[in-house]
């Protein structure tokens, strides 16, 4: 076992990245929340089929990795825009990212 004395690190590399996230953007924190509020409105599905539009995935991509064909994935895509009130799939991606939800 390491000790800090040795080098070892005190946090993980994820609670660091978090740390400076927060305190390079004093925003952040009221934006996730605003975030995170706006996607509770989702179902299940259609929160799973967000954080795939958060990943960059196509169509065709989130309906391999959840099992559905590709005019599901459309039509969640679809309800998700609507439902959100947003224009496009790159809004989306934006707001998963505010939220800043585990994946």
């Amino acid at each position: 076992m390491r000790t800090v004395a040795a080098g070892a690190a005190i946090l993980s590399p994820a609670v660091i990245r978090r740390l400076i996230d927060h305190v390079a953007d004093p925003l952040a924190g009221p934006r996730r929340a605003r975030a995170r509020e706006r996607l509770t409105a989702l179902t299940g599905r259609e929160r799973e089929v967000a954080l795939a539009l958060g990943r960059g995935l196509s169509n065709a991509e989130i309906g391999a990795e959840l099992g559905m064909s590709v005019p599901t994935a459309k039509g969640h895509v679809s309800r998700l825009l609507s439902k959100l009130d947003l224009n496009n799939r790159v809004q989306v991606a934006l707001l998963v990212h505010d939220a800043d939800l585990p994946d």
